[in-house]
This record gives structure tokens, sequence and C-alpha cells, in this order.
């Protein structure tokens, strides 16, 4: 059984004393880091990171993250959910010392203070409704993106002027009423019309973009958008991909049973400097791994026996005023995979995964696919979780990892040294 590894001491005023476990091995992400026993390294929780947010701007969810070239951290601040008591201050001058709706796009820097903030609903007529995904790349621009079913991605200059609309929009048939989906059939073989365009990444070497939907991956060329290839799970072409639902299953404490395909929802992807292609399937608690042509290398399962999310969880309906039968189960925060992040040390040689099912990050080793632990747990507290749903990292090791549902917040995590007191 895999132990947890979260290792944070507050000790009155003098601050955090962190106690290091384990020796140092050659698995480490920075010079001098803790690994434990089972060689994974170690994390300390900074409760003081970042800086309050400026100008009474409320912190919201935290659906997405990047640290760019130069390790400044870019998130979402989704406002969608805010409460009404979380925006007192606008009720007018004197209402609350706090606070007000903040921008929906924000860059701090390492100390976590705010370098650049913009966007949010009427910032411009394509802004997303759903906001997903934030990627600043190394050229001075800023993509975005969201789920719903008329977002789609979109790039801006750093300090937030337009550039360019990727498109693809499907028709604006019939929509819920947040216009998240427009109940349009499953159809893999469409590169055209892209329903959910929320979780894509961008391949600077290549000038490509990736993106994740149904039970698929495809790629485009990230100037003009024309379509180049696309594959299905374990990199099956995209004509062989079904369009019927992944069936689910009864859990009984097992894995998900097997399955070739995609098992969606397809909740992250990323690539790494030696060209690997990660894509993590909340429907099955697994990463495939892909060359950028698409040829399947490998299959990870990351807490396999989690309730995946094609499985019944959660546990027991009992209250007679829900819309679901009492008795009956249902669905809430299910699997193991939300997003990932590749460690930055030369070798990358950790894989970091957030999982909102069991409020944890789990260390994976990257050529292996073998969890070697995890450091978090379910919580308020400084080092805990309540839905985790964003990760980043920078080179210095350390780890940022942002939460929803009502969480709303970001936490830092910072590597532990031998011998550090």
């Amino acid at each position: 059984m895999i132990k947890s590894r979260v290792l944070a001491i507050v000790a009155g005023l003098c601050g955090i004393v962190a106690y290091a476990v384990g020796s140092i091995g050659e698995a480490q992400v920075v010079e001098g880091q803790a690994v434990d026993a089972d060689g994974a390294p170690q994390y300390l929780v900074d409760p003081f990171w970042p800086k309050p947010l400026p100008n009474q701007w409320s912190m919201q969810q935290v659906t997405g993250m990047h640290v760019d070239h130069m390790d400044h951290i870019w998130f979402i601040n989704r406002g969608r959910a805010a409460l009404p008591i979380e925006l007192a201050a606008e009720l007018g001058p004197g209402a609350a010392l706090c606070c007000v709706r903040g921008p929906e796009i924000i860059e701090l820097d390492q100390e976590g203070n705010v370098l650049n903030a913009w966007g949010g609903p009427g910032y411009h007529p394509l802004w997303p409704t759903y906001l997903q995904t934030v990627i600043a790349d190394s050229n001075g621009f800023v993509w975005i993106s969201g789920e719903a079913a008329q977002d789609s991605i979109l790039k801006f200059t750093r300090d937030g002027e337009f550039v360019w609309d990727f498109g693809r929009r499907p028709p604006r048939l019939g929509t819920d009423a947040d216009n998240r989906t427009n109940q349009t059939p499953q159809n893999n073989q469409d590169v055209d019309e892209i329903v959910n365009v929320g979780r894509f990444q961008l391949d600077e070497v290549d000038n490509e973009i990736y993106i994740i939907d149904q039970k698929r991956v495809t790629v485009y060329d990230a100037s003009a958008g024309e379509f180049k290839r696309g594959w299905g799970g374990h990199g099956m072409p995209l004509s062989e991909i079904s369009n019927e639902p992944i069936a689910g299953y009864e859990w009984t404490g097992e894995p998900p049973p097997e399955e070739e395909q995609f098992a969606p929802t397809l909740h992250f992807i990323e690539i790494s400097t030696d060209r690997r292609v990660y894509v993590g399937e909340r429907g099955q608690n697994r990463i495939q791994v892909f060359t950028t042509e698409g040829e399947w290398l490998q299959d990870m399962y990351v807490s396999p026996n989690t309730p995946a999310q094609r499985g019944r969880c959660a546990g027991m309906r009992e209250d007679p005023a829900s819309p679901m039968p009492v008795g009956t189960f249902y669905s809430s925060i299910c699997g193991s995979m939300y997003k990932m992040i590749i460690s930055k040390d030369p070798e990358q040689k950790y894989l970091f995964v957030a999982d909102a099912h069991n409020d944890v990050v789990w260390t994976v080793d990257r050529q292996s696919g073998e969890t070697l632990g995890y450091f978090g747990g379910n919580g308020r507290l400084a080092g805990q979780f309540h839905f985790a749903n964003a990760i980043g990292t920078d080179r210095f090791g350390n780890i940022f990892v942002g939460e929803v549902d009502t969480a709303k917040r970001i936490q830092k995590f910072a590597p532990i040294l031998t011998g550090a007191r």
C-alpha cells in the first residue's frame, strides 16, 4: 500500500519546518532533493503562496494552469461559479472590504505577484463560456480555450490583445441553458466541426495544436488551423473509432474492464521533450503513450481500482428530493485522471497526475509507468486538496496545484532538500 508523502509542519510564527526523509538518489527533480525509499521526490507545501490578488479581486475556480518558459504561472480564474457572498464589494463603494469579480486570465511571478491580468465575459465577443485551458508560448502569445459547444481556441498577446480564432465550431443546434452542449451525435470522423476543444496542447516544435475530444486525438497546424492527422485509442485510425458510447460497468473494487478505444472523458494531453504524447482517460484510469505520429507505445494505469468515470461511484442516493431515484447509485467525482504535468529535469523523470477523486497528486515514473507515491489528501488545510483540477511545474522543481468546486485556490509545493530544517 502506498503511503502518503505529505510533509508539512507549521511551527508557530517561525514558519515551516521540513523534515526530509529518504536519501538522495539519481532520480531527483532538482539537485539535492530528498527522495523516499520508493523513489518518489519529496515536497513541502508553502501556505503563504501566492500573495492575495489585488484590487479586491476574488479568487475563483482554477480550471487551468501553465508555467511558461520564464517560470511565470498563468492560471484561469473562472468566475462562473462565484457566490454572491464572494462578490459583496460589487454592491458599491464601502459595501465590503472584499471582493469583486476579477479577470479570468492571470499571470503570476515566482513570488506570487500579479504581473498581468485580463479577460472575462464581454472581454471579447468569442470569449469562452467554460474556460478550461491556458497556454503561454515562448513567442509572446497566450492561447485559451473552453469546453462549451460554441467555445474554441483563441490566441492573444501576453497583455490580452486578440490575435486569432481557431474556429471549427459546430452549428448552434439545441443547447442547454449554459450553452454547454449542442446535442450533436458523436462523430469521431468529422475533423471540421469540433464540439469540445476545451482540452488541447500546443507543440511549438512542429507548430501544431493537439486536441482531445470524444474518443480521439486530432492535430492541426497552429498557424492556419488546417487538419494534419488524428488517431484513436491504441493508435487506431479515425475511420475505425466507434461512435457508440463506451459501455459502463459495475464497480466492485476492481479496475474497469479493458478497453481498446479511448474511454472518455479524455482529460489531458502532454508532450515530452523526447516527443512522446501522453493522453489521460478519466473513463479508464489510464494514460496512453504515443509517438507524435500516433503510434501507440505504452499503457500506464494510475490508481486503477478507483471507480472510473464510466463506473457508478460516489455512493448511494438517499435524498428523496434528488432527481435520481432513492437507493440508486449516482456519479460524481470519478476516475483518477484529471490533469498531468511532466517534470522539467533533463530526463523528465516523473509524471505528476492530479487526481480529484482521491484528492492527491500521484508521482509516476515516466519510463516504466510505475506509480511511486503521492502527496496531498482530502481536506481544506495547507497541503490537502478539494477537487484538484490544474497542475504546473517550473524549472526549480516547484509544483503548483489549482482547485475548483468550492476550494478555489492555488497551492505551491516546493522540493524538500535532504537535511532541511
